[in-house]
């Protein structure tokens, strides 16, 4: 019985230091994130398609309108449409603390294009 509670008490300590040893790197590699309630304008240019004029745009609409209740509110900022938004709301945050520490590159519009573009090129 001692053996036994003893074996059981070993591998749940195991466990759970594994377990906790696994959160801090999960952390550490999670969401690259810009808060936009507290960010300033070069932290929102890291954002993918958004330069320093639209960046500015957010500051503006932040100090007219108050913090952004949700992410889906940037899109009333002039210049974030649907399509810009689907590839910076990944990277966007309304709490929190700033994580994203370089720029994101943005995708290309379509794969096909940029194939058909490179296929072009390369029999040139």
């Amino acid at each position: 019985m001692n053996r036994t509670y003893r074996f059981a008490s070993s591998v749940t300590l195991v466990l759970f230091f594994l377990l906790l040893s696994a959160l801090p790197g999960t952390a550490a590699e999670g969401k690259r994130a810009v808060n936009i309630n507290s960010a300033d304008a070069s932290q929102l240019a890291l954002l993918p398609r958004i330069g320093p004029s639209v960046a500015q745009r957010i500051l503006e609409f932040r100090k007219q309108n108050g913090p952004f209740k949700s992410a889906e509110d940037l899109m009333l900022v002039r210049g974030i449409g649907e399509k810009t938004f689907a590839l910076i709301k990944p990277y966007v945050a309304v709490s929190g603390e700033t994580t994203l520490k370089e720029k994101v590159k943005g995708a290309k519009p379509s794969s096909s294009k940029e194939g058909g573009k490179d296929s072009k090129e390369g029999s040139r």
